[in-house]
């Protein structure tokens, strides 16, 4: 009675931890996208799981259907026959599909890789806003040019305006990324990467960096809020009236290892993104205070090498990172 009972109950729970396994929860909010580069994401996914089931899925039954039928039992009678005979016909069968379910994957997924391009500009009616991220431990610094204000682990955006996002590391390589939004794109010292994004509708999503960096790397996330032109407008100027200044010591405390709260920020040093991304260039330019340097010859050497910000998508500087865009963006996409 008990052994009926024992091969029902494996294949339910089998099931219902892989299902846990899965990690019910925020996870599942990439099927729920909210922008355009994140619904061509979800296409990309639901195809590539349905191919993959067509043949997944009868390899699975046919598994399960085999080891039941002809499983060693009391009283059998089939006949032993231990010689296979080769089959042509079957053997085209059971190769051909899979062969072309992967010609199929390829060309698709070489079409979307092109069209996901992830410093390739959204078309919009809109101008893009450029928000300047900056990947430190272990926190993220959000820096606003076109309005001159700063915020640590939040972001406000309007909606159906397209983000022209340009990302670098203070330290250690990490990676960003808004789920509902789009894909994920490294942040890597001493480049500069280009990505663009955009939520179609109003509300709150889900942030973090999706690249293990130690100790507080699960504390490394961030909102991002998407409202109305007017409330983003109004938002923007409440940060100017009412919020501190970010000074070079201000950054130099946000460099130092630790988790933190959202903080909001009136302005920032002129040229801090280039500075950062620039700051190994020769041993010279930084962001940071080196080898007993002051803050005059760091930001001097740092402006010399330092290229105009829009300039960061094609050429970083002229030390062995011209050009790091379409170098690192092979490798890191939407």
């Amino acid at each position: 009675m008990m052994r009926p009972f024992l091969r029902v109950l494996t294949p339910v729970f089998i099931m219902l931890m892989a299902v846990m396994l899965t990690g019910c929860g925020e996870q599942f909010i990439v099927l729920d996208p909210k922008g355009p580069i994140g619904e061509s994401q979800k296409d990309l996914i639901y195809f590539s799981t349905i191919l993959c089931a067509v043949i997944i899925v009868p390899v699975l039954i046919l598994t399960a259907v085999i080891v039941w039928r002809y499983r060693d039992k009391p009283g059998s009678k089939a006949s032993y026959k231990p010689n296979w005979e080769h089959s042509t016909k079957l053997e085209i069968t059971w190769w051909s599909i899979p062969i072309v379910a992967i010609l199929i994957l390829a060309i698709v997924t070489v079409k979307y890789t092109y069209a996901l391009e992830p410093s390739k500009p959204i078309e919009s009616a809109k101008a893009p806003i450029t928000i300047q991220v900056t990947s430190l431990d272990w926190k993220w610094l959000f820096k606003y040019p076109e309005e001159d204000i700063a915020t640590v682990n939040y972001i406000k955006i309007p909606e159906d305006v397209p983000i022209k996002f340009q990302l670098t590391s203070d330290t250690a390589m990490n990676s960003f990324w808004v789920p509902q939004l789009g894909g994920q794109i490294y942040s890597m010292s001493g480049m500069a990467m280009t990505l663009f994004l955009q939520a179609d509708e109003q509300g709150s999503y889900y942030g973090s960096g999706a690249n293990f960096t130690g100790k507080d790397f699960a504390q490394m996330t961030f909102k991002v809020d998407a409202t109305t032109e007017e409330n983003y407008k109004a938002w923007i100027d409440e940060v100017k009236t009412t919020s501190p200044e970010l000074t070079m010591e201000g950054f130099e405390k946000l460099t130092e290892p630790g988790a933190s709260d959202v903080q909001l920020f009136s302005s920032f040093p002129e040229g801090l993104f280039n500075k950062v991304v620039t700051q190994y260039v020769n041993g010279g330019g930084s962001a940071h205070q080196h080898h007993g340097s002051t803050e005059e010859d760091s930001a001097a050497t740092a402006d010399e090498h330092a290229a105009p910000a829009d300039s960061t998508e094609t050429e970083t500087h002229n030390h062995n990172a011209s050009n790091t865009e379409s170098t690192v963006q092979n490798h890191a996409g939407h």
